[in-house]
């Protein structure tokens, strides 16, 4: 068995920070529940990332109770041991094991119910306030609620109010924002697998096949590299496809002189990965789409070079803005003084979205934009993932010279922030066009 990307100490750490900062507090952090696919039949299970990342447990129903200063701080409420059951789903840890291997100051079963109920409203009635995120699984706030009314109950006239309840993303968010030394080295493993996968997808695709056997061969890829999952559905989007922000129907075949755009990342030990990449299907990018490349390409490298301790999210989109709005007079598209025309957002027919977002346990990962007060946008620190990716899109919204017509393009790289600059995660796939060219013209 290989060893754990994340060591069981660190966990811990983490569940000592935490508590830490939520002191007369009781914090409860659900696994991710069990989702049925049609029928009987379940979508495959990926652990809740605020759960694994203090727990490293990869079990459904499960429970996380955190209890600073009580007698047992950190509870786990996991599958009781099942030998009929385990037979068909698999074995599970069961409460002994998950004590031990967890370093849980108390493990219990987490059926029946009751058994994690008492347990709560003991925890409860101890604390000022609960931590818990409400609005991801309707059934578990409903119990949480229930719980909390018996647990005021329990304490009789007391006149107590009901204990507030405060989003553990409060805290957790900036913590999973700062990556520790071995979270980056699964973020690197991520993109290095990811772009492995991109490669080989330049170096496959031709004309009369179909998006999703793309689609299919970046996973094949992923997986044979080590990734568990994709880190999101991949978008394989041919010709005008591509101005399609999210797509990912990728059942369409390719057509000799498309551009396919692949937005598409692997998962490593619960870390993403996340490239776009173009690809012309025949080996060469028109003249048209060349043209829209390069402006997309010079604006992202110019937003990577600005990438720093001390830059913040914004002043790197705004910079993304300004570029892209300077290509697009280049192009002919746009007319007037930059400033003018980006006042007025003549840009957002063309580029409607951000330039990038945090990267880490979730492709979309938490943790804030802003400082404290929300009024000014936090500046970039060792130790901050994110994604840079500017992009250009000509669709039926966006009017146009008739050659750019039906032309998407984006280009995606992750970026960690050190302390003297910043570092490429996601380099192994080239980017320039003669590059991407030649990768496409390789047998």
């Amino acid at each position: 068995m290989k060893p754990k990307a994340v060591p069981t100490h660190q966990h811990k750490a983490r569940r000592q920070k935490f508590m830490n900062a939520t002191k007369h507090a009781v914090a409860l952090i659900p696994s991710a529940p069990v989702q049925l696919r049609n029928s009987d039949v379940s979508f495959s299970y990926r652990q809740n990332s605020d759960f694994f990342y203090l727990t490293g447990l990869r079990e459904s129903d499960s429970l996380c109770l955190l209890a600073p200063g009580q007698a047992h701080p950190f509870q786990i409420f996991v599958h009781p041991k099942d030998p009929k059951k385990e037979l068909w789903e698999g074995r599970v840890l069961g409460p002994a094991m998950a004590k031990k291997t967890l370093e849980a100051d108390a493990a219990f079963a987490s059926s029946p119910l009751s058994i994690f109920d008492d347990a709560f409203i003991e925890a409860i009635r101890q604390a000022e306030c609960l931590f818990y995120r409400v609005g991801l699984w309707p059934e578990m706030d409903q119990r949480v609620f229930s719980l909390l009314e018996r647990a005021a109950k329990s304490l009789g006239r007391t006149g107590r109010a009901m204990w507030p309840i405060v989003d553990p993303q409060s805290i957790l968010g900036e913590m999973r924002l700062f990556k520790e030394k071995s979270e980056i080295a699964c973020l690197e493993k991520a993109g290095e697998i990811s772009a492995a996968g991109h490669v080989h997808a330049m170096k496959i695709t031709r004309a009369g096949m179909h998006e999703y056997e793309i689609e299919a061969a970046l996973y094949h890829c992923f997986a044979n590299s080590g990734a568990e999952r994709l880190a999101y559905p991949s978008i394989v989007a041919s010709g005008e496809n591509a101005c399609v922000l999210h797509y990912n129907t990728n059942r369409d075949q390719l057509k000799e002189g498309d551009l396919l755009l692949i937005d598409a990342g692997a998962e490593y030990e619960y870390y993403a990965g996340d490239i776009t990449r173009c690809i012309p299907v025949g080996g060469k990018f028109s003249p048209a789409q060349r043209e829209v490349y390069q402006a997309v390409l010079t604006a992202q490298k110019s937003c990577l070079a600005m990438a720093k301790p001390g830059k913040t999210m914004r002043a790197i989109h705004n910079h993304a803005v300004e570029v892209l709005t300077e290509q697009l007079k280049r192009l002919g598209i746009l007319k007037g003084t930059t400033q003018s025309l980006i006042k007025k957002e003549a840009y957002k027919p063309y580029f409607p979205h951000g330039t990038g977002h945090w990267l880490g346990m979730d492709v979309h990962d938490v943790g804030r934009y802003y400082d404290r007060t929300y009024d000014n946008h936090r500046k970039l620190s060792p130790g901050m993932c994110f994604t840079v990716e500017p992009g250009l899109y000509f669709g039926p919204e966006a009017p146009c010279p008739a050659k750019y017509q039906g032309i998407g393009v984006r280009i995606e790289d992750d970026v960690l922030i050190t302390a003297t600059g910043s570092k490429v995660l996601t380099s192994g796939v080239p980017k320039e066009i003669e590059e991407v060219e030649n990768l496409c013209n390789a047998t």
